[in-house]
């Protein structure tokens, strides 16, 4: 019959307290000093230390030499509270578990007010005080808030926020720790020589491993390990042997994994898959298994990392197996060994509480297969580009070689030279549409040569493309595809409202987009409501990577037939001015389409209007305009302005007249029947707003009396508010299509069973 470990080897003074410097140097400095108080609160996890620390204190308080912070061990005291000891009677340990009632608490006043039968104090230790209720704790408060001078109180839990907050802010709170795996590993190593006892290499980190930092559990483990263990033959020493350590602590096997680990950086499956089967052939919990494999792709990190300083952070771990384990590292490469922990790390969370492990285990060894792979097709030389790679922004190095062949004539008719306003407004840009995408192609095709000399010396895994020109219109079409392409890697949501958008015309002077819309509607959700994270922000980056320019955005109603086209007046070499009046008109509606102020405002949008059907005629000269601003306005401005009017007391709903233009909207005959109580009407003027920039918009020309039933839209004027305050609408139109005259309004009352 022999005594546990943890128990023959349990500590006697402070000094020999391991990984729990923060507790014993504060307690040893107060009584040197004399300072010691009435009541401790010893926490932290189990088997740490706590009980026996509040041994140790107990023996130096009551010591014959005392109080002192190293007891004698050969007085009556010590004796009694030593490892062989039976204990004291001035000393009670009470099992709280046991022991939380109240009458528990009064039995223990009733104690605590005689006096220690021989020693200096009588100290109460409560051991699991958590699980004392609430009552108890009551019951004792007085007591441990002013106990007699002979009274001291040493409270042990694992669970301090359960402690009655009362009791703890009277006591002296000290926190235990786990003991660091270090500390511990020499701590055993000691403890195998004191017993006589030989350990294989890498057992003790495996028992320290399974201890989890609580010296009584790994001195527990060390015990069962050492108890199954017997002396080879020929030999008295008893010898505890790897394999026996691995199998009874249920972890794997060193050979296993480095055979795992070489199979997955060498990307073998027809090895690693058989070597999962015998994992989970040998009854062992594929749980473990991939903690285990984590671990060791830990240590392959650190290693990778490191390097020959490797052998400080992974202690117990023996040369051969570092320097095998360096070999692994170098193999798999810092890269893929992270990739690889991420995988196993996903797939060890997946299993908690899966119903199949082993389908989980096969699938990751799989994944990090696949990836191997993937890094084994991607190691060679990068190949070819399919597409010509995207023109970027013009430098400095490629302005003079494109100069000569921006001096090219080129036939660019102008907007002043197209055919008179009989012409469909439509229609009129069509011609010098063609013109005007020969140049760019032209211009591209000057510059190419040129611009390939320099690119040709620069390696291209390394480096981006060098640009062949600056960017036109035709190169954004050609380019839109792949913009959409990488659009669709940034943001699907983007992508999806990009697709039934398309470029219209581009400035390359003014890096201003023209972008095709069917409706106002589009415009305000391509806009985005967050500045800086919307759909366009996501167009403009994928612009900016694919073609190197950083575009500013013009909307535009989409053109009849749907495809995108760039007028001659648009090109590099026109101003800023005409693009406006290059833009396609929409014939398909007559109401004019403006930018709405309720769209959210998003930097670098130019501001321009939508042309509409009622066009002045294409003869006319263009009216002169500034360069095309930027719209800077905050996004809260915008939003206040189009913030809806709340409704007030009294007022009465009203259906809003129909808009100018709209299909259901009465024809326009004549004026009204006369009515005499018909007040003339007052003209309703707009809240006064900040200024804005000036906008080329087509100036109206006067139509003749007799073409005004033909031209001018009907025009519905509201009415001032009567004496009596209902406003009525409406009735102009009334009047106009039914020739009736107002003579009373009436409430209506909706039938009932009763009338």
């Amino acid at each position: 019959m022999t005594t546990a470990l943890y128990r023959r080897y349990r500590p006697e003074t402070f000094g020999e307290m391991i990984g729990q410097s923060q507790v014993t140097d504060p307690l040893m400095t107060a009584l040197r000093g004399d300072r010691v108080g009435h009541a401790y609160l010893f926490s932290g996890p189990r088997g740490c230390g706590k009980t026996t620390s509040a041994r140790i204190l107990a023996r130096c308080l009551n010591c014959a030499e005392g109080p002192t912070d190293v007891p004698c061990g050969v007085c009556p005291s010590c004796v009694e509270l030593s490892r062989a000891g039976g204990g004291s009677l001035d000393v009670v340990e009470i099992d709280a578990a046991s022991h939380n009632g109240v009458d528990d608490a009064r039995d223990l006043r009733e104690r605590a007010t005689f006096a220690p039968s021989r020693d200096r104090y009588k100290i109460f230790i409560l051991d699991e005080a958590h699980m004392v209720t609430p009552q108890g704790f009551n019951a004792l408060l007085k007591l441990v808030e002013e106990p007699p001078e002979h009274v001291k109180f040493i409270f042990a839990t694992t669970e301090p926020e359960k402690v009655l907050g009362t009791i703890r802010s009277r006591t002296h709170h000290y926190p235990f720790r786990l003991v660091p795996p270090a500390a511990m590993l020499e701590y055993v190593e000691k403890l195998c020589a004191e017993e006589g006892v030989i350990v294989e290499q890498g057992v003790l980190p495996l028992v320290v491993r399974a201890g989890g930092g609580s010296p009584r559990d790994t001195l527990s483990l060390l015990d069962q390990l050492i108890a199954g263990s017997d002396a080879p033959a020929g030999s008295e020493t008893v010898t505890v042997g790897y394999a026996r350590a691995v199998s009874l602590l249920g972890y794997t096997h060193g050979a296993l994994l480095d055979e795992i680990v070489d199979a997955l950086a060498a990307g073998d499956a027809a090895a690693a898959f058989p070597a999962i089967d015998r994992v989970v052939q040998t009854g062992q919990d594929p749980r473990r298994f991939v903690d285990d494999l984590l671990e060791r792709l830990r240590d392959l990190i650190v290693i990778a990392a490191v390097g020959a300083g490797a052998s400080a952070v992974l202690r117990g771990i023996a040369e051969d197996d570092l320097q095998r384990m360096r070999g692994q590292a170098e193999v798999f490469g810092a890269a893929r060994l992270s990739r690889t922990a991420d995988v196993v790390s996903a797939a060890l969370d997946d299993m908690s509480g899966a119903t199949s492990p082993r389908l989980h285990l096969e699938l990751m060894v799989a994944r990090v297969l696949a990836s191997a792979t993937d890094a084994a097709a991607a190691a060679p030389a990068a190949p070819p580009a399919e597409r010509a790679p995207a023109p970027t922004r013009p430098t400095a190095a490629s302005a003079p070689v494109s100069a000569p062949a921006a001096s090219v004539p080129t036939p660019a008719p102008s907007v002043s030279d197209t055919p008179p306003a009989s012409a469909p407004a439509v229609a009129t840009p069509a011609a010098p549409s063609s013109a005007g995408a020969e140049a760019p192609a032209q211009e591209t095709t000057a510059t190419e040569p040129a611009a390939a000399e320099p690119s040709a010396t620069e390696p291209s895994a390394t480096e981006p493309p060098a640009p062949r020109g600056p960017v036109t219109f035709d190169s954004i079409r050609a380019s839109w595809p792949a913009v959409l392409t990488r659009l669709e890697g940034i943001s699907r949501t983007s992508w999806l409202l990009a697709t039934a958008v398309q470029p219209l015309a581009y400035v390359t002077d003014t890096e201003v987009l023209t972008l095709g819309f069917t409706s106002q509607h589009d415009v305000a959700k391509f806009k985005g409501t967050t500045p800086g994270s919307g759909p366009s922000d996501h167009l403009r980056s994928a612009i900016e990577h694919e073609l190197g320019v950083r575009v500013k955005y013009l909307p535009a109603p989409m053109p009849a037939g749907g495809a995108p086209r760039q007028s001659a007046a648009s090109g590099p070499s026109a101003p800023a001015d005409s693009a406006a009046a290059s833009e396609p008109a929409s014939a398909s509606s007559s109401r004019s389409q403006v930018r709405g102020s309720s769209a959210s405002a998003v930097t670098e949008w130019a501001v321009a209007p939508i042309p509409t059907a009622q066009e002045e005629p294409a003869s006319a000269p263009p009216a002169p305009s500034s360069p095309l601003p930027v719209d800077e306005e905050p996004e809260e401005v915008e939003a206040a302005a189009s913030a809806p009017v709340p409704p007030s007391d009294g007022a009465v709903d009203r259906d809003e007249p129909p808009l100018p233009g709209d299909d259901e909207a009465p024809a326009f005959d004549d004026e009204p029947p006369y009515d005499p109580s018909y007040e003339p009407p007052v003209s309703r003027q707009p809240a006064p707003r900040e200024p804005v920039p000036p906008r080329a918009a087509p100036q109206q020309q006067p139509a003749p009396q007799a073409q005004r039933a033909a031209a001018a839209p009907p025009v519905v004027i509201e009415r001032a508010p009567s004496v009596g305050g209902v406003q009525r609408y409406g009735e102009a139109v009334i009047r106009q299509v039914l020739g009736a005259t107002f003579l009373r309004e009436e409430p209506y009352e909706p039938p009932t069973r009763f009338n």
